[in-house]
């Protein structure tokens, strides 16, 4: 199955049964499918008037209990990001799906990363994160989508799944999770006259003192993600002495270089993060124990070797960067070009 194909079908699995989009390349095939297939699980399909409409719907979808996700790309994102923060202040859940495309402004539909700092640093107003899960293949599309609900759930906080064109239109083989039956109790959820208490939902807090309790236990929440819901690829690190950190598709090409640099003698590895908040600190300080150099691949001008950097700021190790930005989509053979260059200057 497509990617985008995959997100729809792995999110009805998992129990959604809202979604609300707007039209965007190049993830319009997601849309579609919800738009096919959700109203045979009992679902609700709606293509709201714009990409503000559709996040203001996912905040009352969400109130109500049920499983919502929307999706979008790039410029979509940026037009859902107050609603994204209404919906941490709720501390609802939902999903949020980003199939990333070149930019800034309108940019074009080609593949690129140039979101990262947006996903990863709340995107919208005030003092929250959103929890990032960056898929590399098809199958990791579909397992993380049904865990992206899950962690939603968990926390009662959005969750953002973010891939890129790329990974949105191509079609690998795929095994879907079993469908999920049982969800978990959601008490606070606001289910209408007659069915139970009285209950309020509420992100407008006028009193200073209380507003500042709010953000932090917000700031425990994520404390708590932290430590329980980072993930990661170690990608032949057993015995490598250079350490390449990428994501997503980035990552994907970043296996082929490595391994052609394998071949000449070159003891190369990956750090892939999955999830890009939490970043996976702590694996990065463990490395850097033995391997000083390192080396960030992504399609942007560079904005994840920020956080490499404030991860490895105690460590006296060598981070470099290299970056195809706008939706140019770099080569196994570049990227092997470019650690065999690092390589012999980091011999010398």
């Amino acid at each position: 199955m497509s990617g985008n194909h995959t997100i729809g079908e792995a999110a009805i699995r998992a129990g959604c049964k809202c979604y609300f989009g707007y039209p965007i390349t190049p993830q319009n095939e997601l849309g579609e499918y919800m738009a096919a297939n959700l109203r045979r699980a009992g679902g609700v399909f709606v293509q709201s008037e714009s990409e503000t409409a559709a996040i203001n719907m996912v905040v009352g979808g969400a109130a109500t209990g049920a499983r919502v996700m929307t999706s979008s790309s790039s410029p979509g994102i940026s037009l859902k990001q107050e609603g994204i923060s209404f919906l941490a202040g709720f501390e609802l859940p939902a999903v949020i799906v980003n199939m990333m495309r070149g930019g800034p402004g309108m940019g074009n539909i080609a593949p690129a990363q140039g979101d990262y700092y947006q996903a990863t640093r709340g995107g919208g107003h005030g003092d929250y994160r959103t929890p990032v899960l960056a898929p590399a293949s098809v199958q990791e599309l579909a397992d993380l989508t049904m865990e992206a609900f899950n962690i939603a759930d968990r926390y009662r906080t959005p969750v953002m799944l973010i891939g890129d064109g790329m990974m949105g239109q191509m079609k690998e083989p795929v095994v879907f999770p079993e469908p999920v039956k049982e969800f978990p109790e959601k008490k606070w959820a606001l289910k209408g006259r007659g069915e139970g208490p009285s209950r309020y939902l509420a992100s407008l807090i006028l009193d200073g003192l209380e507003m500042e309790r709010h953000n932090w236990k917000l700031v425990r929440k994520y404390q708590e993600i932290a430590e329980r819901e980072t993930r990661y690829e170690l990608y032949l690190m057993e015995d490598a002495d250079f350490a390449i950190v990428a994501y997503g598709t980035t990552a994907r090409i970043c296996k082929g270089a490595i391994k052609r640099a394998r071949r000449e003698g070159i003891r190369v590895g990956l750090i892939r993060p999955i999830t890009l908040f939490p970043f996976p600190t702590k694996v990065l300080q463990e490395i850097a124990h033995r391997v000083k150099n390192f080396l960030v691949f992504e399609m942007s001008t560079g904005q994840m070797v920020d956080d490499v950097k404030l991860a490895l700021a105690d460590y006296q190790v060598d981070i470099a960067f290299h970056g195809r930005p706008g939706g140019v989509i770099p080569t196994p053979l570049e990227f092997a070009r470019v650690i065999n260059r690092h390589y012999l200057r980091m011999k010398k």
